[in-house]
């Protein structure tokens, strides 16, 4: 059928014209024939993206191990045959969410006003303002409420307590919306919808779900409250659904049949349960997985709510790579309310970082600091200074050069403008290419601004500057001391004079558009 692959001797059996073509064509036979051969070998040797297996002792004395490109073993057994041999395998799961929570927990507690120390671990799980925040959709850069799907649910939903969030994260996947059972379950809490329950006595196992079977942990708990099934039998019953064999599932309903009338109930009544327990095990998702992710959303939710420049800080400092997420966190930002300020070259740490700016008088408010008109009512006045590790074309190597020359024997020394920076900087990690992006970026507006050079002027000055500074760079080397030096000037007074004499920086530009950069 369409989709199916068949082996070479399947196809030699049931296509006539290839064996027509096998049997006369002795180019085909032997082409065929060295296909069989290397039929269902391995193709080459895989690693598991996050498998970890843990073993008593050397692991080598369980399976065998090989050492691929990376510096870890790796079991040549696959991951079914490893269990087979005893061993334990976990899978690790490396979420970007988890470096954003913990920058924004970092930043919190960096603040002015933060007396106690903040724990994210510890924030209540029935917090107002984050479940107001929840209902109202917006959820940019909250874990998984992203996407405008998520985001109709959660408004449609209004979850006021955690279970919700639990249950929508697993509700909300191919298997269980195909079954429509993520607007059940919306219908079912807001009362548009009778809630019912397959058997009164699983009431207390279904009630967070509204009587809906959403997790496989609600399958087991019902196998052994109405079927008697000890814990590993409630597992073999979860697995033996998941697989979906036949005469396992028929062997598992008369097990389960034969413990409920046991445990006196109904025959038929235990049928019904057990197929619709079979028909939605397609759907189960594992509660623990969907809970870990929940409380993902959940604090996510939290910071946004209560300390949203922290929040989206530390979100831009985690996306600094993808230039696409890095905007659309600034337009959210503006949106909330906050500030963001350009890159400064004096100002500008390597990440996004939150400047505080406090309002005299201000108090802050025991609700979300957002208001609904989009201002941000925080009496610390928070902002947020654009990283310079963000700008594309600034590499590691450039930036430590900068940082480097930027504070001087603990002391801040600022660069005076674009002569001074490049005849202070290693130029051999500070190229040209570094010299454009930090100009078209903004980075040195703060200190043109005093002698009113703007960009254009500042861009077209770039190959100048570098040229004195690399023969400044070449007269230090080699011991001399330029006229500047001779004159009891230093670096400062060089940019200093080029500026009043007019001739560093050309004239006659129009400064650029502010839609050029």
């Amino acid at each position: 059928g369409p989709g199916k692959s068949a082996t070479i001797p399947e196809a030699l059996r049931d296509e006539p014209r290839l064996k027509q073509v096998y049997d006369t064509d002795v180019q085909v036979k032997e082409l065929l024939d060295t296909a069989q051969q290397l039929e269902n070998l391995t193709r080459h040797a895989g690693m598991h993206a996050a498998g970890v297996v843990i073993s008593e002792g050397p692991i080598w004395d369980h399976v065998p191990v090989f050492c691929p490109d990376t510096d870890v073993l790796v079991t040549q057994y696959h991951k079914d045959d490893v269990e087979a041999a005893g061993l334990v395998k976990f899978d690790f799961l490396g979420l970007k969410t988890l470096t954003v929570v913990d920058i924004a927990v970092r930043l919190v507690n960096r603040r002015p006003d933060r007396k106690e120390p903040f724990d994210i671990d510890a924030i209540p799980l029935t917090d107002p303002a984050t479940f107001a925040l929840l209902q109202s959709g917006e959820t940019t850069n909250v874990f998984q409420l992203e996407s405008q799907g998520m985001q109709q649910l959660f408004k449609a939903l209004k979850p006021d307590r955690f279970e919700d969030i639990v249950a929508a994260v697993a509700l909300y996947r191919p298997g269980p919306m195909s079954a429509d059972m993520h607007t059940d379950f919306v219908e079912r809490k807001h009362g548009r919808k009778k809630l019912e329950y397959p058997h009164p006595s699983l009431e207390p196992i279904l009630e967070d779900t509204r009587g809906v079977i959403v997790y496989q942990e609600q399958v087991m708990r019902i196998a052994r409250e109405m079927a008697g099934y000890s814990l590993g039998g409630a597992d073999l019953l979860r697995r033996a659904m998941g697989k979906k064999k036949a005469s396992e599932m028929e062997k598992q309903k008369a097990i389960f049949v034969k413990g409920a009338s046991e445990k006196g109930f109904d025959p038929k009544d235990a049928e019904d349960v057990f197929n619709l327990m079979e028909g939605f095990a397609q759907y189960g998702f594992n509660k623990s997985h969907s809970a870990a992710y929940a409380l993902i959303t959940y604090q996510t939710a939290y910071l946004k709510a209560h300390f949203p420049a922290e929040f989206c800080c530390a979100t831009m400092t985690a996306d600094k790579d993808k230039s696409d997420k890095v905007v659309r966190t600034v337009a959210e930002s503006r949106a909330l309310g906050i500030t963001v300020l350009p890159p400064d070259v004096n100002q500008s740490e390597i990440d996004f970082s939150v400047v505080y700016e406090p309002i005299a008088g201000a108090k802050r408010p025991e609700a979300r600091p957002i208001s609904e008109k989009g201002t941000l009512r925080d009496p610390m006045g928070p902002k947020i200074r654009f990283g310079l590790g963000a700008l594309k074309g600034v590499g590691d190597s450039a930036l430590e050069a900068v940082f480097e020359e930027r504070v001087k024997e603990g002391q801040k020394s600022p660069f005076v403008d674009l002569f001074d920076f490049c005849d202070r900087v290693d130029l051999r990690r500070v190229n040209k290419g570094v010299c454009e992006a930090l100009v078209q970026s903004g980075a040195f507006d703060a200190c043109h601004e005093p002698s009113k050079v703007h960009r254009a002027q500042a861009f077209g000055a770039i190959e100048t500057a570098i040229e004195r500074g690399k023969k400044a760079a070449a007269e230090r080397a080699s011991g001399q001391t330029s006229l500047f030096g001779l004159l009891g000037g230093g670096g400062e007074a060089q940019a200093e004079s080029f500026n009043k004499a007019g001739g560093a920086f050309p004239t006659g530009l129009e400064p650029w558009d502010s839609r050029e950069f």
